[in-house]
């Protein structure tokens, strides 16, 4: 896609840090460098200001990641975009069947109502919770890994959604100021929501997580 766009050596592409590798490793096998922007910390995308401040002369695109079932806003991209003349690509995520999507909602819901001492994730214009995200802010401990421990102990399943950030990683280290990024690498983890889940099911994962609210205290 990078190459069909006219991106290659010499050219330099704005990707966002918090998500998979794949698409740095795209920039790179198209010739280009990857240049890492800060994400905004609702929406998990790249944050518009951000991909502003990384663009100068050698930049010939950016590259979109909608996450979570989130969409960074792509309007304000596009403009920028025509604006300084580059390429905006968009990588999304694929989208569950309607009925499906309308349960996962639910089951989102019911846990924003219901959980306590984590950060729920801000719903939003069309949040389709292809994951959902919660905030356990660490306040200097390793509170996020310790919490995702004592779920599955709970036989509550979790996980990580991004353990490393890309520009930590030792083939695109990068000297770059990314605080958003780091701070979401740090505190992020994916509860259930599919909608398969009984209300039992639910219930439990709302006990799990509200017994140990009171550990964190976090400053919300």
């Amino acid at each position: 896609m990078l190459r069909a766009a006219g991106v290659g050596v010499g050219d330099e592409v704005v990707v966002p840090a918090f998500g998979n590798v794949e698409v740095a490793e795209a920039v790179a096998q198209a010739g280009a460098l990857p240049v890492f922007a800060d994400i905004d910390p609702v929406t998990y995308c790249l944050d518009v200001s951000a991909v502003e401040a990384a663009v100068n002369s050698r930049t010939a695109a950016v590259v979109v990641v909608h996450r979570f079932g989130r969409r960074a806003d792509i309007a304000r991209l596009h403009e920028l975009g025509q604006r300084h003349g580059l390429f905006v690509l968009e990588q999304g995520e694929s989208e569950a069947p309607y009925d499906e999507m309308a349960q996962r909602r639910e089951r989102a819901a019911y846990l924003d109502a219901k959980l306590k001492g984590v950060r729920t994730p801000d719903g939003g214009d069309g949040h389709t919770y292809q994951q959902y995200v919660v905030r356990v802010p660490g306040n200097g401990r390793p509170d996020r890994d310790a919490f995702a421990r004592a779920l599955r102990a709970k036989a509550v399943e979790c996980r990580v959604p991004v353990k490393t950030p890309v520009h930590r990683l030792p083939e695109f280290r990068r000297c770059v100021s990314l605080p958003e990024t780091e701070r979401a690498a740090d505190e992020t983890l994916a509860l259930p929501v599919e909608a398969s889940l009984t209300k039992r099911e639910m219930q439990r994962i709302v006990s799990a997580c509200n017994a140990l609210g009171g550990l964190l205290q976090p400053a919300f």
